[in-house]
């Protein structure tokens, strides 16, 4: 599964993306991000807080409940802003 991260989650990460397999409980973007805080320091700190982290899976929003059967493709990044 490819992630992809954006502003200061990349900036915290030291990395814009990464290709990683996770294990087959993995089955939700909530699931996904409990275990990615796992694999260590850098990504427990960037993926902290899941109120402020928005979620796109294969280019469509997402939520914690979002499953991930068959996606290949999970971006992270802030809220976005505009006017």
């Amino acid at each position: 599964m490819k992630l992809l991260y954006f502003a200061w989650v990349r900036e915290k990460l030291g990395r814009q993306e990464e290709e990683l397999t996770p294990p087959p409980e993995v089955r939700t973007v909530g699931d996904l991000l409990r275990w990615l805080r796992s694999l260590d320091a850098a990504h427990a700190e960037a993926l902290a807080d899941e109120n402020v982290l928005r979620v796109a899976v294969d280019q469509a929003h997402a939520n914690l409940d979002t499953p991930l059967k068959n996606a290949r493709e999970v971006a992270f990044f802030p809220p976005v802003t505009g006017g």
